[in-house]
């Protein structure tokens, strides 16, 4: 087998693993995000336990449950028409422009997206999940906006996991490992058995250069989910960092058999070669 060797690349030179922080705060469209407005309103991911009424879960399903390109349009129509018909009322209309707000940036219609999470803020002010929704929105244009609102969430209700997961990530992107590591530890604590929290500060550890750290929180991450690609090719990174060239080649070679598309983040040359960490 190829001999692994790994090291950092250092102001551009060399053939080295480059650790990158910056990255979009949403892996895919908003339309399309694993954290939908139902998941975010109503699981334990949000933090707060919402029973959303009857009426609230229709909203939900007819802003979300749709694919394809007829998706945000329909869910924009469905919104808009409940706000007409008054089914919600005083503070709980905030689900429908937060909901109506995901269909206008799937569109591309920041503007009125915006309106609609401000508009959702001012429904609800003591309420955090308008505060963080409008956050992960502001991510993408204006940093210091969204960590204002990530902050908000957080100070209403600390316990809001995604709250502390977005600005986790968004602080990463200003270079702020420090609070990405607190941030991330704390969600941890609040979801010790979410694999995915443990491979995010698991990466953070890399980014820091405590690769002792970041193997154990790879390993957690993948005891509790044996199937995520990300934690044994970042675990990898970490043991070829460690001079461990065996274990890194034995991690890595798994990860790409879980996720193929890891591949890319792998360039040989001869016997040597070397990693660009993915995307978190």
């Amino acid at each position: 087998m190829a001999t692994l060797k790994l090291a950092h690349r250092r102001n551009g030179g060399g053939r080295f693993r480059e650790f990158k922080s910056e990255r979009s705060v949403n892996r895919q469209p908003a339309w399309r995000q694993r954290n939908s407005a139902r998941r975010q309103c109503d699981s334990d991911d949000t933090g707060n336990e919402h029973e959303l009424a009857r009426d609230e879960r229709i909203v939900i399903d007819k802003c979300v449950n749709r694919d394809g390109k007829s998706a945000a349009p329909i869910a924009i129509q469905a919104c808009t028409e409940l706000l007409d018909r008054n089914i919600l009322h005083g503070r709980d209309r905030f689900y429908l422009f937060v909901n109506r707000a995901l269909g206008f940036v799937a569109q591309g219609d920041k503007q009125h997206a915006l309106e609609d999470y401000n508009t959702a803020v001012k429904l609800a002010p003591k309420r955090a999940q308008p505060y963080y929704y409008r956050g992960v929105f502001y991510a993408q244009t204006d940093v210091g906006a969204a960590l204002r609102d990530f902050d908000m969430a957080l100070s209403i209700d600390p316990k809001l996991v995604p709250a502390l997961r977005q600005r986790a990530t968004t602080y990463l992107s200003q270079k702020n490992l420090d609070g990405a590591l607190a941030d991330f530890s704390e969600a941890v604590r609040l979801k010790p058995k979410a694999a995915a929290l443990w491979s995010e500060r698991g990466y953070v550890c890399l980014l820091r250069r405590d690769y002792e750290s970041a193997v154990k929180d790879e390993a957690e991450a993948i005891r509790l989910d044996p199937k995520l690609a990300r934690a044994y090719f970042l675990r990898g990174a970490a043991f070829g960092d460690l001079g461990d060239s065996p274990g890194a080649v034995s991690d890595i070679t798994t990860a790409v058999g879980l996720d193929p598309s890891l591949d890319r983040y792998i360039s040989t040359k001869g016997k040597t070669a070397s990693i660009t960490l993915p995307p978190l």
